[in-house]
């Protein structure tokens, strides 16, 4: 959302308020520097080892005095998060218009990823527009029965944000042959997905003596306590505290390639001509699937030791899997977001 806060703060006619639920607190103060934002309210609903149906009561309590305070023209919200989800909920029963980004992502199965293929289709139906990343995104929508006038083609922010801080980013030497960077936290992946996909990166490391892994460990103790159970102390593997955004992407941009389950490491390691394996049984982003430059090994111990190996060992494989081939925008959806919003189209 940083690209979209600073192109609509940029224009005289928007007075822009940036509300934070206050979820990770220590890893937003970073970006809110790096990208010279700051929040104007928190909302400070976050308690430790809450539920999905605590967080989302929390929220929506937090949102209504809010919402009825600001009484704001319109709510952008970005992604498939709780956050998000109990946002657009709260605006609809308040009759506020809500606007979403990243808009018409699916994977047609509502358990998975869970929950957050049920918060997109949920903000789907009601936000009143809809910034779509790709084609395929739009055509979702539409086929859900989205108007036309109000599903727009913008590519996806999260590249704008990589361009933002590629630039701004010393240059780095070469990547070392054969480092890996692991980035694993899903909800879905908590318990034995999350051992197995441990057990091939231990056999990798077996295998090749000279890699190295990086995993910046999420804090979620269902990730945390397995991480350092059967990775830590392991010469190859250094696990870090969770990385602020500029250092996750120079790890990127050092990176030989990235095991990962996240969303945006998913759009933004094509972008940075990085081979990406995604740690999911299926993908809303299948577009990079498709071109060539990510494949979904799931948590199959291994099919990921398989395919990590012929990046490793095949470097004709290697360079069509990091051939740049992006398919998430060109760096520019915060401008096209910020002129359909100024020109009226979300009201």
């Amino acid at each position: 959302m940083a690209p979209v806060v600073r192109a609509l703060a940029a224009d005289a006619r928007a007075r822009v308020t940036v509300l934070c639920s206050g979820q990770h607190r220590d890893m937003l103060v970073p970006l809110f520097e790096w990208f010279g934002i700051r929040a104007d309210a928190d909302l400070g609903v976050m308690t430790e080892n809450q539920n999905l149906a605590e967080l989302t009561a929390r929220l929506l309590d937090a949102y209504q005095p809010w919402l009825a305070a600001a009484k704001p023209d319109l709510v952008i919200g970005q992604g498939d998060t709780t956050t998000v989800m109990a946002a657009a909920l709260c605006c609809f029963y308040n009759s506020i218009a809500f606007a979403h980004v990243e808009a018409g992502l699916r994977t047609h199965d509502i358990r998975y990823p869970f929950p957050e293929e049920f918060n997109r289709v949920a903000v789907g139906r009601l936000a009143q527009v809809h910034f779509c990343p790709t084609d395929r995104a739009m055509r979702h929508l539409l086929a859900e029965g989205a108007s036309a006038s109000t599903v727009h083609l913008t590519g996806n922010t999260v590249i704008d944000a990589l361009h933002y801080t590629c630039d701004k980013l010393p240059s780095l030497a070469e990547a070392p042959p054969q480092q890996v960077l692991l980035t694993a936290h899903r909800r879905e992946n908590f318990g034995a997905p999350l051992e197995s996909i441990f057990r091939a990166v231990l056999e990798l490391c077996a295998e090749f003596p000279q890699l190295s892994v990086l995993y910046p460990v999420h804090p979620n103790p269902n990730v945390a306590v397995a991480a350092r159970r059967m990775l830590g102390g392991h010469p190859q593997i250094r696990l870090v505290a969770p990385l602020n955004y500029p250092e996750l992407v120079a790890a990127m941009q050092a990176s030989r390639f990235i095991l990962t389950d996240s969303g945006g490491i998913q759009e933004e390691a094509p972008a940075l001509r990085k081979p990406v394996l995604v740690l999911r049984q299926e993908t809303e982003r299948p577009e990079a699937v498709e071109e060539g430059v990510a494949r979904l090994v799931g948590a199959d111990e291994q099919t990921i030791l398989d395919e990590c190996r012929r990046l490793l060992t095949d470097r004709a494989h290697y360079e069509t899997m990091a051939s740049g081939a992006s398919p998430y925008g060109d760096g520019r959806a915060a401008q096209r977001i910020s002129r359909i919003v100024m020109d009226g189209a979300c009201t």
